[in-house]
């Protein structure tokens, strides 16, 4: 596999009373063309608002205030309006956690996604309308050529979401990046959504950035894991590494939150507390208010990254002091 995307110490922030309030704090991953790569964490940690800095789609008045966002070396943050109209959408197509919300109630499907073919190839209503429907028999939902003329609100949940893909695939884009895809929607069209992404990725050779809260969905999917916690990330490692070996204690208290991971009838354990507002960030450890783990370092100094292998990353004063001899040198 190929380096595809680089995003190196990517900074998003929005104005506060107190100047700016970073919600992206130091970023860093690579993207590999063909690759799976799982974004993780709660509600409030950063992830949504990583991906649309990627898009250089942050609402106003936020920005991109430092960092790189390298597509195959080009750094997208020096791309004008008319350079990234055309990746976006093109190059990285985004599918949103919320169907309904990005589609027109007053717009037929097939029109929208033949509108967004459009936008970025120069082919006539016919073959676009062919596209489509095309489009629509390769996600899976049925009856394409009548779906084509349907409105939002005569598709199921799960139809729309499917509506959705297609439009992201329909420029053939190298890297989609998947919004929390099976929000709101049952388990078994979850695991419908889930097998449709995993084919088109192998069958296309899409890289994906897999978007969630759900270390289920990450098994499923992923080749590789960042695990996220208020803006900044905390640990990033190979999918079955992670799961199997988790390093830092947030990692592992997702981890035990899993309900398939607990016996019958016993409360599941819960991570005390909540993900700070970014304004009221810690100043070490982000993580350190609700850890069980935590000692004198930790809530005053943001811990070092740490390699524990050559393909493992973590932010962890534990790990990294269980990596050192006595005199403080690594091992």
């Amino acid at each position: 596999m190929s380096r595809l995307l680089e995003v190196r110490g990517l900074q998003t922030a929005f104005p506060s009373a107190t100047g700016e309030t970073r919600i992206v704090d130091d970023v860093s991953f690579n993207l590999d063309s063909g690759e799976v790569l799982a974004l993780v964490g709660e509600s409030g940690s950063g992830k949504s608002m990583t991906a649309l800095s990627i898009l250089r789609l942050v609402p106003k008045p936020g920005r991109v205030i430092a960092g790189e966002i390298k597509l195959e070396g080009r750094d997208l943050l020096d791309f004008s309006v008319s350079e990234m109209r055309r990746v976006r959408g093109g190059r990285i197509a985004m599918i949103f956690q919320e169907p309904m919300t990005c589609l027109n109630p007053v717009v037929a499907v097939g029109a929208q996604v033949m509108e967004a073919i459009g936008l970025h190839d120069q082919i006539g209503q016919v073959d676009a309308r062919a596209r489509t429907r095309e489009l629509f028999a390769e996600v899976g939902i049925p009856d394409p050529e009548a779906r084509l003329d349907a409105y939002p609100h005569e598709l199921s949940g799960g139809l729309k979401q499917r509506v959705m893909i297609a439009m992201a695939l329909s420029t053939r884009p190298e890297i989609l990046i998947a919004d929390e895809p099976t929000t709101a929607l049952d388990v078994t069209v979850q695991a419908q959504i889930l097998a449709l992404l995993s084919d088109l990725q192998r069958d296309r050779g899409t890289a994906i950035l897999l978007i969630t809260h759900d270390l289920g969905i990450v098994n499923e999917l992923a080749d590789r894991v960042a695990v996220m916690y208020a803006g900044r990330l905390v640990e990033v490692a190979p999918r079955q590494e992670l799961l199997s070996n988790p390093l830092h204690p947030y990692t592992r208290g997702l981890l035990r939150s899993i309900p398939a991971l607990s016996p019958p009838g016993v409360r599941l354990p819960e991570i005390p507390g909540v993900v700070p507002s970014p304004d009221h960030w810690p100043n070490g450890c982000r993580f350190s208010t609700r850890c069980g783990e935590r000692f004198e370092p930790c809530a005053e100094i943001f811990p070092e990254e740490t390699a524990p292998t050559s393909d493992r990353r973590v932010w962890c004063h534990a790990v990294d002091a269980s990596s050192r001899d006595p005199e403080g040198e690594a091992l």
